[in-house]
């Protein structure tokens, strides 16, 4: 009989405890009349994603039911449920970048923190996402991290740079 593999689970990342949500809803002055959208930016702005508890507890002080909340949330990419890393790195994976060695600069990114495109270091320090395109062709190929363009990489240079953060001289 084949033996069944099991995949190897993420380990649960604690969100803030229920004490912090509620200071935070009370500071907001969460109610029905609320607006759902702008809760939720300011709710991820505080704790970095959303956490479960924190979109329960809107659920009930704005009556709205949790399946229409996480409908929401699913439906807008900018929303995230699980935590991000502090620094969000955006490899750009366009024509011009992937000519000019996206590819390289994607795994020297990978190599350098352990992860793989939509992971976040276990540090929680950064998360690797590709993107179609940056907008910045002559620059390629390129990479964002937070709202910081870096152009014309090498493997080197990318190593040079995630370096430069983790150290905090960035």
């Amino acid at each position: 009989m084949p033996q069944k593999t099991e995949t190897p689970k993420k380990p649960a990342i604690p969100g803030p405890p229920a004490a912090e949500i509620a200071a935070l809803l009370d500071e907001l002055s969460i109610s029905p009349a609320s607006n759902l959208i702008g809760v939720l930016q300011q709710v991820q702005d505080r704790f970095g994603h959303l956490p479960a508890g924190a979109l329960r507890e809107i659920s009930r002080r704005m009556r709205v039911p949790l399946s229409r909340i996480y409908g929401v949330v699913s439906f807008y990419a900018q929303f995230y449920t699980e935590p991000h890393g502090r620094h969000t790195i955006r490899c750009c994976r366009g024509t011009a970048c992937h000519v000019k060695g996206a590819g390289r600069v994607l795994d020297a990114v990978q190599r350098e923190l352990g992860v793989k495109e939509g992971e976040t270091t276990p540090d929680l320090a950064f998360y690797l996402e590709t993107v179609a395109c940056l907008g910045t062709c002559f620059l390629a190929p390129a990479m964002m991290i937070d709202n910081l363009y870096f152009g014309r990489l090498t493997p080197q240079r990318v190593q040079s740079i995630l370096r430069s953060y983790r150290t905090g001289k960035s």
